[in-house]
């Protein structure tokens, strides 16, 4: 059980690393959503192949695409949207390139399509001063009363 958490844990940091290289390298952002994008499209067939009812439910599919519900907790939820945190330390902690970060969460912005959803990163671990992404999740085809912005896209992000 101990070496299941262990290849867990280290198995998350390095995947973690690696698509926060690649995030980085704006010449990559092709192959980078490419590989992101076929990840998700894998765990979301093996998870589950149809789409949740309630936005409860919309949340619950993305915490599963994690190993542990703790790194990534649902803190809040709506009529139309959830909001959750991911706790796990970022590569990109700090480092002001939010544009990075957008190019890394294109693995669960597509993984929530294959469940009916949108994510969008509200506050991001790239910068200054956070340690926590908060996140919010909606259904994609429903008129929600809560518009969300994305953290690289906000003016003022400092």
């Amino acid at each position: 059980m101990k070496l299941k958490k262990y290849i867990t844990k280290y198995g998350m940091q390095v995947a973690l690393n690696v698509t926060a290289f690649l995030a980085k390298q704006e010449r990559l952002e092709y192959a980078s959503n490419k590989l992101l994008g076929a990840a998700a499209w894998f765990f979301a067939h093996k998870v589950q192949n149809s789409g949740p009812k309630a936005i409860k439910e919309l949340g619950i599919c993305w915490q599963n695409a994690f190993p542990s519900p703790k790194q990534v907790p649902l803190v809040d939820i709506t009529e139309d949207t959830v909001y959750a945190e991911i706790r796990t330390p970022c590569p990109l902690r700090g480092s002001g390139d939010l544009k990075a970060c957008y190019r890394m969460m294109e693995y669960d912005r597509t993984y929530m399509t294959h469940f009916g959803g949108k994510f969008v990163v509200l506050r991001s671990q790239a910068e200054h001063g956070v340690n926590v992404c908060k996140v919010a999740i909606q259904f994609a085809d429903k008129d929600n009363s809560t518009k969300l912005v994305h953290a690289h896209l906000r003016e003022n992000v400092y």
